[in-house]
């Protein structure tokens, strides 16, 4: 598996707080693709400092509509923009910046995947 940065975030883009469902501040962080097996992946990853396992005060039960909400409103978006043919969108939201395929025991990630099918994120449940 390869992954390669799409776009340059942060040093050129001004930092967005997302408005999400559980009304946490969520940044966008980056995205990278790969294919995996036959299919291409795009990971959208956003920062969300309240998810922290220690200091944080939003579980993964409020902030899962985030997950979908984000793949809906800002992945979707992102892919016709730039052309992108996905087959699955991965979402996650990450406590602190952790570089993609990084193991960090202290960071609190959470992950949801969705198919892309007739222009609407479905829930893999993977």
């Amino acid at each position: 598996m390869s992954v390669r940065p799409v776009v340059i975030v942060a040093d050129t883009h001004p930092q967005l707080v997302l408005d999400v469902p559980s009304g946490q501040p969520v940044e966008f962080y980056e995205v990278l693709t790969d294919t995996v097996g036959d299919e291409l992946w795009v990971r959208f990853r956003f920062l969300a400092p309240q998810i922290a396992r220690s200091t944080g005060s939003i579980g993964f039960e409020q902030a899962e509509p985030d997950l979908e909400h984000l793949c809906t409103e800002v992945a979707l978006p992102y892919l016709a923009e730039y052309a992108l043919e996905a087959d699955i969108v991965a979402v996650t939201l990450l406590d602190r910046p952790v570089p993609f395929g990084v193991s960090d025991a202290e960071a609190t990630q959470f992950i949801d995947v969705f198919r892309v099918s007739s222009g609407q994120c479905v829930w893999e449940g993977l």
